[in-house]
C-alpha cells in the first residue's frame, strides 16, 4: 500500500486523503504499461478512459484526408491523456494514441470518476482544474499557431516540453509545429547561433 499511496500522493499533489479515500481511489485505477509503437487508442474506438503518465511519453495524433500525421499532444510524466472529444461525449474516438517511449500510466474510466467524485468532492476541484489549465494551454497554442512565426512555435513548444527531444523523433516535432523537418533543422541552428 505504501508504493499505492506514494503513486496516489504524486498523482494528486497537496490533496489530503483519508485511508478510505485512499483504498476508494486505487481501487478505481489500474496500472498499465505500454511498450514502443503500442497503440493505446486508435481513431473510430470507444473511448471510456483518461490516462496519467507516471513515466514515458505517449502522443495523441491525427490522420487528416491526405495521410499526413498532425500530433495534437505529448504526455510525458505527470501528464494527463485521452481523446476528449470523444471521452466527453459519445461519439468515437476522432484521434490516435500511441506511445514513443516505453511508459507506465494509470487508467481511469469516466464512469469511475463519477463515481470518485460523488464520494471525494475534492477530486471533481482537482480535475475541473486540470481541465481548466488544459483549455487554456490549449486556446494558447491555436492562436501561437495562427499568429506565430516558426522560430516562435518552436520556442513554445520547448517551454512546454523541456527535455522532451531526447525522447521524441524530430518528425513528431515537426508534426506537432506543422512544420517540415527540414524546417524544424533550419531554426535549430538558427537558435543556436544566436
Amino acid at each position: 500500500m505504501d508504493v499505492q499511496k506514494s503513486i496516489i500522493s504524486a498523482i494528486f499533489k497537496e490533496i489530503y486523503f483519508s485511508e478510505e479515500e485512499i483504498v476508494m481511489i486505487e481501487n478505481k485505477f489500474e496500472k498499465i504499461s505500454l511498450k514502443k509503437k503500442d497503440v493505446l487508442l486508435k481513431i473510430g474506438d470507444t473511448v471510456y478512459s483518461q490516462y496519467y503518465i507516471s513515466s514515458g511519453c505517449l502522443r495523441t495524433y491525427f490522420v487528416d484526408n491526405l495521410g499526413k500525421e498532425h500530433t495534437v499532444q505529448f504526455a510525458v510524466k505527470d501528464w494527463w491523456i485521452s481523446d476528449y472529444t470523444a471521452f466527453f461525449s459519445t461519439s468515437k474516438a476522432i484521434m490516435t494514441i500511441d506511445c514513443i517511449q516505453n511508459a507506465s500510466a494509470y487508467k481511469v474510466s469516466k464512469k469511475d470518476m463519477e463515481s470518485l467524485y460523488a464520494k471525494i468532492p475534492q477530486l471533481e476541484t482537482f480535475f475541473r482544474q486540470k481541465m481548466e489549465v488544459a483549455f487554456a494551454g490549449f486556446q494558447k497554442r491555436i492562436i501561437g499557431n495562427l499568429s506565430q512565426s516558426t522560430k516562435e512555435k518552436y520556442t513554445s513548444f520547448i517551454s512546454t516540453y523541456p527535455n522532451i527531444e531526447q525522447s521524441v523523433k524530430n518528425y513528431h516535432i515537426a508534426s506537432y509545429l506543422g512544420v517540415t523537418t527540414e524546417t524544424l533543422s533550419r531554426i535549430r541552428k538558427e537558435i543556436a547561433q544566436e
